[in-house]
């Protein structure tokens, strides 16, 4: 396989901008599929939109791959939902993408869920193409599009393409670079027809070809010259220096379409191929676990330093790759897999480097959607599945002779939760079995059980995340279930130090337990990078060495339930300074359970306040609507951060409480005459004010009573 002709790429974007109809034009125009689908409408629904709900409610809810050949290249295209709660699946399809596609619409511009996918790429570091969708849409703006990409995502976007019309006059576009003009026809938009620039756009075009051409002559000093001395560029120069900036992510190229009208899909993926990477223009790294281990040993760097190495893609070096994403199916788990470096053969055994066990990856498919075929191997670069094998998301598999480790997937804090039971005793079972498949496949939906009332309790990043599991349990696995009202997540914080000295003894006849910890407990600032730090600063072995993790263990273990609603203690920081210790009655049970009382008592002396999770809302409406619409988000504890409009509707973005947001569907609804439109992602935590605190830790204390009392 030459690597030089693979694409990995992605698309991703904020709701309803169009990404599973562009994947749709790009499965027909490379000839995977021979019948195109719309998303909403008749049909059968879009390709890549396999489950029954996602085809109900027209969104896409999980990520689905696939691969076409586009003229000599071959490109795995993943498709990734829009929306913010099923937003694992965006992070765990660019970990391991070279390259992805951004779709935005030409009236909403840069959007929200835009900035967090924007956060997502930089943060895996993936180049990526613009695309202005929707060119077809009354108060369409390309150029304003443009300016938003720089403004707010704070990258250089250079147009590469200029739209011919726009709205219901929309006809194509202008290619800058070959300065020729590409318009469409045919009932699919198959026939492609390349003509002169139009007279009245020739003057536009120019001005467009020479603002890029001097945005690029900034990564490319050939280029520069030649623009001061006014000399004639070839397209193939101006190709590769888009190329070379694109892929050290310095610029953005920019171009336009409308997937649903048929236009433009056909040029993108020719940017695709021109100037996304291929696997081996990224250098990727894994950690070296033998050497860090050594390194640790030796003191040569910090416990949460490691030592690492460049890949090559080379097929015949030791194999590592990636589990990105697991499936509970009826015959057992379907693995996603990215090879980084050798060959995964049908039949042989891998080691799996986070449990030491070697796994024989029987079957191997490469996915279409929710189709499959089978392949005997696969080499660095693929992407394809594993049918069969037990694995956890984010696991490396390494071949023989490699010890090495990739970096995992970044899962964001869940933010509401809820009890869930079997409305039918029988159903427990059904019920049980799953909450473990989900769990296992998306990192973000978390499943535990209160102690005290015995109940089970899902948590996810919204409510359409917890929806979209609820209605699946009653779907797949026939259990009707009935769920308690959605709380928000709550976190707790100390806000000022506290110095303990505590002393643990026990004498109950034969050894006693004995143990003894001095130390502090420090508030660190809200939104700290770290959200519990543990320090040991024990000198002259006033605690034996083989007790300080177990006091550890204990700090940690207080933690988990802090003294105001028994939510999670976080931004503390504990220091370890001095104590002593018992040559009989010391031991590591004692020590845990004096650090974990010590850490207890001091957060009842350290003024802890309620943190709650505050969410980024983005609202659409008509514009004769704004003076309501932001009176009621204010009326419930939210900030207005900007109201922009633009074709007489109005964008208006705000930061709001996520307690107070439940209903808020239904609220905007009947506010709009159901013209409106929002979206939510969670932003950051934030103090609760003292009033409110108040009242919520009063509710907690009372709804304990009551699920006691029925117990």
């Amino acid at each position: 396989m030459n690597l030089k002709k693979v694409r990995n790429i992605g698309i991703s974007a904020h709701i309803d901008s169009g990404k599973t109809t562009l994947t749709e034009r790009i499965l027909y125009y490379s000839g995977r599929i021979h019948k195109i689908e719309e998303v909403r409408g008749g049909g059968d629904g879009a390709t890549m939109d396999h489950m029954e709900l996602e085809k109900e409610r027209g969104i896409t809810i999980t990520s689905a791959a696939t691969q076409v050949q586009w003229k000599d290249h071959i490109v795995n295209v993943i498709d990734t939902p829009g929306h913010v709660d099923f937003t694992v699946e965006v992070e765990r399809s660019l970990r391991v993408l070279d390259g992805a596609v951004l779709v935005l619409c030409s009236v909403g511009g840069v959007q929200s869920q835009s900035l967090t996918v924007d956060r997502q790429m930089k943060r895996y570091k993936v180049p990526r193409i613009a695309f202005v969708n929707k060119m077809d849409r009354v108060g369409a703006d390309f150029y304003s599009v443009v300016n938003q990409v720089t403004d707010k995502l704070k990258v250089t976007a250079v147009p590469i393409q200029i739209p011919i019309g726009g709205g219901v006059d929309f006809e194509g576009m202008i290619d800058l670079v070959d300065m020729e003009a590409i318009t469409f026809s045919g009932d699919q938009g198959d026939e492609i027809h390349i003509s002169e620039v139009p007279a009245d756009y020739k003057e536009k075009a120019e001005q467009y070809r020479h603002e890029m051409l001097e945005s690029l002559s900034m990564f490319d000093d050939e280029l520069m010259e030649a623009l001061l001395e006014e000399k004639e560029i070839s397209p193939e120069k101006i190709r590769k220096v888009i190329r070379t900036a694109t892929l050290s992510q310095d610029i953005t190229p920019v171009m336009c379409g409308s997937a649903f009208k048929n236009k433009g899909v056909q040029e993108l993926l020719d940017a695709v191929t021109e100037y996304l990477p291929c696997p081996t223009d990224v250098e990727n790294t894994a950690v070296d676990v033998d050497a860090t281990e050594k390194a640790i040993a030796a003191g040569e760097i910090q416990e949460n330093e490691a030592k690492r190495i460049v890949l090559t893609d080379s097929a015949d070096d030791p194999l590592v790759c990636m589990a990105f994403k697991t499936v509970m199916e009826q015959f057992g788990q379907l693995t996603y897999v990215r090879i980084y470096q050798g060959k995964v053969i049908k039949g042989e055994s891998y080691t799996n480097i986070r449990t030491g066990q070697k796994v024989r990856f029987g079957r191997l498919v490469r996915m279409h959607s929710n189709d499959r075929e089978d392949i005997d191997s696969a080499e660095a670069g693929d992407i394809f599945a594993v049918v069969g094998i037990d694995c956890a998301s984010g696991d490396t598999f390494c071949g023989e002779g490699a010890n090495l480790s990739l970096e995992n997937i970044y899962v964001p804090e869940p933010v509401i939760r809820l009890s869930i039971e079997p409305t039918d005793r029988t159903g427990a079972d059904r019920l049980g079995k799953a909450l473990e498949r989900f769990r296992r496949e998306d990192p973000t939906f978390h499943v535990s059980t209160d102690a005290e009332t015995n109940e089970t309790i899902i948590a996810g990043m919204g409510q359409l995340h917890l929806e979209v599991y609820i209605e699946r349990i009653k779907r797949e696995y026939r259990c009707e279930v009935t769920i308690g009202e959605p709380k928000v997540a709550y976190k707790e914080m100390p806000t000022k130090d506290y110095e303990f000295n505590y002393k643990h003894k026990k004498q109950t006849g034969g050894s006693g337990q004995y143990a003894h910890v001095v130390g502090k407990l420090k508030a660190l600032p809200e939104g700290s990078e770290e959200e519990h730090v543990f320090n040991n600063n024990i000198s002259q072995g006033r605690i034996p060495s083989q007790y300080i993790p177990a006091a550890i263990a204990g700090f940690k273990r207080a933690l988990v339930k802090g003294p105001l609603i028994e939510a999670e203690v976080v931004y503390a920081e504990v220091d370890l300074d001095d104590g002593s210790y018992h040559d009989v009655d010391s031991s590591e049970k004692a020590f845990e359970t004096c650090g974990w009382q010590a850490v207890r008592d001091a957060l009842t002396k350290a003024n802890v306040a309620l943190l709650e999770p505050i969410m980024l809302l983005e609202v659409e409406i008509p514009d004769e609507y704004q003076g309501s619409v932001t009176g009621h988000v204010s009326s419930k504890r939210g900030v207005v951060n900007s109201a922009t409009t633009r074709e007489g509707t109005c964008y208006i973005v705000a930061e709001v409480p996520l307690a107070n947001m439940f209903d808020y569907a239904n609220e905007l609804r009947s506010m709009t005459q159901g013209k409106g439109g929002f979206s939510m992602e969670f932003a950051r935590y934030s103090q609760v004010p003292r009033n409110i605190q108040t009242e919520i830790v009063e509710r907690r204390r009372k709804e304990k009573e009551e699920r006691l009392a029925k117990k």
